[in-house]
């Protein structure tokens, strides 16, 4: 077998991994969007995008797919190509070329561009996520260790916290260590602010489905903002805290419940009255999820 030959095999079964590596790929990103907005075995791909920023995030991450597969393919084509031609069989004297001015300037040129490309839709997917423009409410996230605490100044100015459910208390269905006693309700078609901090240590404020991840500081108000679409009415979203922050961390689980506009409304009523002391030390028979069930009804 020649030496050209065995280059053709060898570039044919890299050829053929590649190839099916991305029917691979292919195959659980199209499965992604079947699944719920909370993690899944084996699933390699996002979870299914439910607002803007996130489906820019994913629209980003492709074409940066495309950018370093094609980078990858090159430079294995280029190293495997150098191997058979400059090898020792071919090249019993080999060149003393130090410079080359034309493949020098390529060189330089070429990987700029590459950056200029990533960057531009970078920088844009960067200001478009941190820019709250014409928010039609409000709702505030205070990191604790290890809970979550909110507030909805727009509606009474209630709060309440959401803790994680114990392993041993969950019911069936229920997500281990994704489920917290009190969930937050947000209306769909939506442009929600969120104000995040923290009162002890640093937490991050991390929900993957909405594209967000903002770091809660003590003392430091950040914020972000996120729009569900309609079409997500009745699914609950489910995050976490992506900040160590002590030996509870993996415990601060965030749940987000979306809902219609009436649904919204009918809660909101109800949550006035059971978070109006302030408390949210409520029965587990009455925990924002059953309230989100009962005004449900009322709304229909």
């Amino acid at each position: 077998m020649t030496m050209r030959t065995r280059f053709g095999v060898l570039f044919g079964l890299v050829a053929a991994v590649l190839g099916l590596a991305g029917l691979g790929f292919g195959d659980f990103g199209l499965s992604g969007q079947a699944l719920a907005a909370e993690p899944q075995q084996w699933h390699m791909d996002f979870q299914p995008a439910a607002t803007p920023v996130m489906e820019r995030v994913q629209d980003f991450h492709d074409l940066l797919m495309v950018v370093i597969t094609a980078i990858t393919i090159f430079v294995m084509v280029l190293l495997g190509y150098v191997m058979w031609r400059f090898s020792e069989k071919r090249n019993a004297n080999p060149s003393r070329t130090t410079h080359h001015t034309l493949i020098e300037v390529i060189w330089t040129v070429v990987p700029v561009l590459i950056l200029v490309v990533i960057a531009v839709p970078s920088f844009r997917l960067l200001y478009y996520s941190e820019q709250v423009e014409n928010a039609e409410m409000t709702i505030k996230a205070t990191g604790r260790q290890w809970y979550w605490s909110y507030d909805y100044p727009d509606h009474g100015d209630f709060t309440f916290d959401a803790t994680m459910i114990p392993e041993a208390d969950l019911k069936p269905g229920q997500k281990r260590l994704l489920e917290t006693d009190n969930v937050v309700v947000l209306p769909v078609d939506t442009t929600v602010r969120i104000l995040i901090t923290a009162s002890d240590v640093l937490h991050s404020f991390a929900v993957p489905a909405f594209g967000i991840k903002k770091d809660a500081v003590p003392g430091r108000m950040n914020e972000t903002w996120l729009r569900i679409e309609p079409e997500y009415a009745g699914t609950t979203f489910y995050g976490q805290c992506s900040e160590i922050c002590g030996t509870g961390h993996s415990f601060m689980p965030i749940a987000i419940k979306a809902v219609t506009k009436a649904e919204f409304a009918a809660w909101v009523e109800q949550a006035k009255v059971e978070f109006a002391d302030g408390s949210d030390a409520l029965p587990v028979e009455r925990n924002s999820d059953t309230l989100l069930a009962d005004a449900s009804a009322r709304a229909q």
